[in-house]
């Protein structure tokens, strides 16, 4: 029966991006729970490289206490980022591929070495990272109106959607990524303010999480993978001809803009 629940919603979640989102998983198949969602996610994933994709590193949500608190959980979550999900910075993102689509600012971590826990301590984490780069993360949901639980959005790969990384790599922990400030900006306005202590504290912090809890499940982040750690500000929705920039002290800045493109 579980492996029904598990398939059903699967193959539900798979047809959602070609179609109509669906209503909320933990409503369709009481009892739901996150185990069960972890393993709707992995399915997705292997029918997805298994069609040809190819897994280019992870992403880390729910890392600040305000999203914590607003579902009800005292944890992160993290899903898979894909080849296909990658924008070239300053090249229009097709805003027609998302159905529901939020941004988020990033400090993400680029990896020159391999990372695998469990045990790994934050010098093990910091000593595989390569570089630190800007990004927007482009969160998106299948699941109607955003009506998610924590089981929802893990099943739906973390709610991932996109990422656009800026174009300057730094030098990583050049400066103190709790204390780095963060200017986000829509259409030329500020919109939103943060900094990297609402990552988990650090985004490091997020970074050795994740390690620490894909490891006993066999996978590795592996060098080149990026790894985005948690948004320092809350999600803003993006719309047809929104230009989005944020701008982080010391590190860069990036710039996404999205446009619908023609059928």
């Amino acid at each position: 029966m579980i492996r029904d629940i598990q398939q059903r919603a699967t193959e539900a979640l798979l047809t959602a991006y070609k179609g109509w989102s669906i209503e909320p998983l933990t409503q369709q198949f009481p009892g739901l729970t996150v185990t069960d969602a972890y393993a709707i996610q992995l399915a997705q994933v292997k029918h997805w490289t298994d069609n040809g994709a190819t897994v280019k590193g992870h992403k880390v949500g729910l890392t600040s206490s305000v999203m914590q608190r607003q579902l009800g959980v005292d944890q992160p979550d993290y899903g898979h980022l894909l080849d296909s999900m990658f924008h070239l910075e300053d090249q229009p993102v097709d805003v027609s591929t998302f159905k529901q689509p939020k941004i988020e600012p990033e400090i993400a971590f680029v990896l020159g070495a391999p990372l695998r826990g469990p045990g790994v301590t934050a010098a093990e984490a910091a000593a595989a990272v390569r570089y630190v780069v800007p990004a927007l993360e482009i969160i998106d949901s299948r699941i109607s109106d955003w009506k998610i639980t924590l089981a929802d959005t893990v099943a739906d790969n973390a709610s991932s959607g996109g990422v656009v990384l800026g174009s300057h790599f730094c030098a990583p922990f050049a400066t103190d990524l709790r204390l780095t400030g963060c200017v986000l900006r829509h259409n030329g306005n500020i919109v939103d303010t943060g900094a990297g202590a609402a990552v988990s504290g650090s985004p490091l912090n997020s970074l050795v999480w994740l390690a620490n809890t894909v490891g006993p499940l066999g996978v590795t982040l592996e060098a080149g993978h990026v790894v985005l750690p948690g948004s320092l500000t809350a999600a803003h929705p993006v719309a047809d001809g929104d230009t989005f920039s944020a701008e982080f002290s010391g590190i860069g800045t990036v710039t996404a803009t999205f446009r619908k493109e023609s059928s």
